[in-house]
């Protein structure tokens, strides 16, 4: 609905008070729609992990035990790979049922989809039980789970960034950022807990299906809550203030397609770094080193800690320099970084460790600001369905293949390959905000 058609909204029909409207905004400050967007960040952040742990994990041992180990991680993460491409597939599908029936149905399909998707891979026979068809669900289910986390784009983090205070922008950027490393120390320590309790033999046959319970309760959780959120009258008028509506994606792409992909790439070292600190080393330490498991898994927690603290500090930066100075200050200091992977991650325990814990402050502090810093360049009426689009691109441009390809270049070619990818993520970020740069002077 465009501004110019809108009825007052302190008034309804001839100049009287709308129905049960409030008076002014001052009921729903800028922290309220904070704590929407981290739930249900934090939520999908949670799934997501769980899913990357046990793709390294699990996964190769129960769903491919006809091939190697490194071959059989090699085809998880292709299967790891299905829910960014489906991603996309669901915003546009998704924004397609909130345009004819409304975003609460558009959230409670999504719901459901994801929940029965995340049980039903609880719930999965092994290869052992049902050969091929076992991987054939998986895929699907994975599938399902990207139109469903596609689809439940509901718009609050674009209404916090248009009504933060034009000096905390990036203070409030940062918030729902932390869902990411908030989402890997709780799905990290359920899989460290489950390591030291449990034997290999139990933990391969049943002890790892229990994240994905946690998980399926989490998400409709944190859904439920935040359905409960945007269906107020309070927060669907404001979203209809502010144009948080769905457009046509023939008529944005037309009018804003560059925004699209300039915003997409802005951010690759961020979301390229993402996977690089996270889900490839610990299949590297799965498959090329003899050390623990679950203690690894506890020094990336404490790693996600570090990333915490850097993701709430990069708010702070972001608004004494801007957060696409920021942004690109993070990508160089990303590049120099990725020369250094193989040095550390070949090396000692020490050298794995600094890996570690390096890399997670970097991403947090990159991470932090790499969502909005260029969707503030769409007009209004494009906000909602551009700022979903570009973030569904970023992370199957940057993030979707990341752990295949790192892995499946080292194990082939030497770590030194993997600088080479983390390289280009920085050099693809930093061109991106030049040309945006660039596109701002010539308006």
């Amino acid at each position: 609905m465009s501004s110019a058609t809108m009825v007052n909204p302190e008034q309804g029909q001839g100049g009287q008070p709308a129905p049960g409207h409030h008076h002014s905004n001052s009921n729903v400050t800028p922290g309220e729609i904070a704590i929407g967007v981290v739930i249900g960040r934090a939520s999908e952040y949670f799934d997501f992990f769980v899913y990357a742990i046990a793709s390294v994990l699990v996964f190769p041992a129960v769903f491919f035990p006809f091939e190697d180990a490194l071959t059989g991680t090699l085809y998880s993460f292709v299967i790891f790979s299905f829910a960014f491409i489906a991603r996309p597939l669901g915003t546009l599908a998704l924004m397609k049922v909130q345009q004819h029936h409304g975003r609460e149905v558009k959230l409670t399909v999504a719901l459901f989809l994801l929940g029965i998707c995340t049980a039903g891979m609880a719930f999965l026979p092994t290869y052992a039980t049902l050969g091929a068809g076992a991987i054939v669900l998986l895929s699907i289910l994975r599938f399902g789970q990207g139109i469903a986390l596609g689809g439940s784009w509901d718009g609050l983090p674009s209404l916090l960034a248009l009504n933060a205070p034009p000096n905390k922008r990036g203070w409030y950027a940062m918030l729902g950022q932390l869902g990411a490393p908030v989402g890997f120390m709780i799905a990290a320590g359920l899989f460290a807990y489950l390591l030291f309790a449990l034997s290999n033999e139990d933990f391969l046959e049943w002890g790892w299906r229990y994240p994905f319970y946690v998980a399926f309760a989490i998400n409709v959780v944190a859904l439920f809550a935040r359905l409960r959120l945007v269906s107020t009258n309070e927060y669907s008028r404001m979203l209809e203030e502010r144009e948080l509506q769905p457009v046509k994606v023939r008529e944005m792409l037309g009018s804003q397609g560059h925004n699209i992909l300039v915003g997409a790439l802005a951010a690759l070292a961020s979301y390229a770094l993402f996977h690089v600190v996270t889900v490839f080393p610990l299949s590297w330490i799965v498959l090329e080193q003899q050390r623990s498991i679950p203690e690894f898994l506890v020094i990336q927690i404490i790693g996600a800690a570090l990333a915490a603290g850097a993701v709430v500090l990069s708010g702070v930066i972001a608004d004494r320099l801007g957060r696409r100075n920021t942004l690109g200050s993070l990508a160089v200091a990303i590049a120099v970084f990725s020369f250094f992977i193989p040095s550390m991650m070949d090396g000692s325990y020490n050298g794995q460790t600094a890996f570690i814990l390096i890399g997670f402050v970097l991403l947090g502090l990159s991470y932090g600001q790499a969502a909005g810093a260029v969707t503030a360049n769409f007009k209004a009426k494009y906000r909602y369905t551009g700022a979903a689009l570009t973030a569904d691109l970023a992370w199957l441009v940057g993030a979707a293949f990341a752990p295949l390809v790192a892995l499946g270049l080292s194990a082939h070619f030497g770590l030194e390959y993997v600088t080479l990818y983390l390289l280009s993520g920085a050099l693809g970020s930093l061109a991106a905000l030049s040309l945006n740069r660039a596109l701002e002077l010539k308006d």
